[in-house]
């Protein structure tokens, strides 16, 4: 009987004895079957701790505005396994990826391929079969060994550098950032947003003569109110200007770092399609606003690093009134370096996440108590958004933030907050 993709993603969960497993050679071989190795005529990579997602969907937009069919690939999702594979900023239909998994089934015959492995084939099958003029893919762990790194890119990008799954990529920074080099290609564009990276990073990339970019030395930008400048080299190794640059609603550190990949592979971009493309880029989760019922941002930064930004961006953004957060994390995260790393915060509340990776908000709270104070502990994100109702005033703002699981539940229950004012209007009418 034909599967329904709910039934397709809980076979491929279980059909391969580990979650992860890193190396190559299985899922290139089921790709050259399936010739996808060159997913679109232009093809980029993006890797690094933080801001794939962002890099990803700022590239995308703009590539988009030029009139190109774009393709892109981020992990993982919110709400449903759609949001994973995007043609021109819209999740593709089931159908769509229950026809990819069903040729890689075929194809793969006796090789064991992980959910990962086979999500990653089945976006690029999706991609080949709808002819997009250009693929923009995310790496998920790594770089060198991870199975999106099986393209041709023409230009790659790792976007920051941190201590993130050591277990599997290395115990140190340098190690780290080796894993991540691996998405460069000799004589290709090698961008790095990462100011002052790590030796191994720069050697690799000297090693295939690769066209290494790095922020702060070769490209970097000046935001200046509500306009930005970017400097940095054109694809003929000239020095290039941009001013007056539109604030994106993503990450400004990332828009800087996504400028200077498409610059390389996309000479002839104009002003007005970079600053068009910016205002389009939308990400659910990444420094994502709402104003009811009262005044928050959302982001599903789970790390010191991405916690790190998120402050910056806060202290960027001067408010009258006191800000909240309201934290929940996975237990396998530094929630101690997160908490030291958000000065910007005035009261911390702490919420639990369930799961087999959850742990409670008491949990939570024992990992931070020496770092900060926590005004009070709800036992989901729902409960603490609601509690928070009759704590702030129109002058504070909540940062809801600490795991992509964190987001969905708050999008959820903002949604649903939405659905029954709109229900009572509709009464009211």
């Amino acid at each position: 009987m034909k599967k329904n993709l709910d039934q397709w993603l809980a076979f491929l969960e279980s059909n391969h004895p580990t979650e992860i497993d890193m190396g190559l050679e299985r899922v290139q071989t089921v790709a050259q079957r399936l010739n996808l190795l060159k997913p679109a005529p232009l093809t980029l990579l993006v890797a690094g701790t933080n801001g794939k997602g962002s890099t990803v969907t700022m590239c995308s937009s703009i590539l988009n505005v030029t009139g190109m069919n774009v393709g892109s690939y981020m992990s993982p999702h919110l709400h449903v396994y759609n949001e994973r594979v995007r043609i021109n900023g819209q999740p593709v239909a089931d159908e769509l990826i229950i026809e990819s998994f069903e040729k890689i089934d075929e194809a793969r015959a006796e090789i064991s391929l992980t959910y990962f492995e086979v999500g990653t084939l089945s976006a690029l099958y999706i991609f080949k079969k709808a002819k997009v003029d250009a693929a923009v893919l995310e790496i998920g762990l790594g770089g060198r060994l991870d199975a999106v790194n099986i393209v041709e890119p023409n230009g790659a990008a790792v976007t920051s550098i941190g201590l993130d799954h050591q277990d599997w990529l290395g115990s140190d920074i340098n190690s780290i950032a080796y894993e991540k080099a691996g998405v460069y290609r000799a004589f290709q564009p090698a961008i790095c947003g990462e100011r002052n990276p790590p030796s191994r990073l720069i050697e690799h990339a000297k090693s295939l003569d690769a066209n290494l970019l790095i922020k702060g030395r070769d490209f970097d930008f000046k935001r200046t109110g509500d306009k930005w400048s970017w400097q940095g080299v054109a694809a003929d190794g000239q020095a290039l200007n941009f001013v007056d640059l539109t604030l994106p609603a993503l990450p400004i550190e990332n828009a800087c770092t996504a400028l200077q990949l498409l610059i390389q592979v996309c000479p002839m971009l104009t002003l007005d399609e970079i600053n068009l493309g910016l205002q389009n880029a939308q990400l659910g989760g990444r420094l994502q606003q709402f104003a009811y019922p009262y005044s928050g941002i959302l982001d599903v930064g789970h790390n010191p690093q991405a916690a790190k930004l998120l402050n910056e961006h806060l202290v960027s953004q001067p408010i009258k009134g006191k800000r909240y957060a309201l934290l929940a994390m996975l237990k396998d995260k530094d929630a101690l370096a997160v908490a030291q790393s958000m000065p910007g915060i005035d009261k911390w509340y702490l919420a639990g996440l369930d799961g087999y990776r959850g742990q409670t908000c008491h949990e939570l709270g024992n990992k931070v108590s020496g770092v900060i104070e926590v005004s009070g502990k709800y036992e989901t994100v729902a409960d603490g958004l609601d509690g928070l109702k009759d704590i702030i005033t129109n002058q504070d703002q909540v940062i809801v933030f600490g795991s992509f699981l964190t987001v969905a539940a708050a999008q959820q229950w903002l949604d649903t907050l939405g659905a029954q004012l709109q229900s009572n209007a509709e009464v009211e009418g």
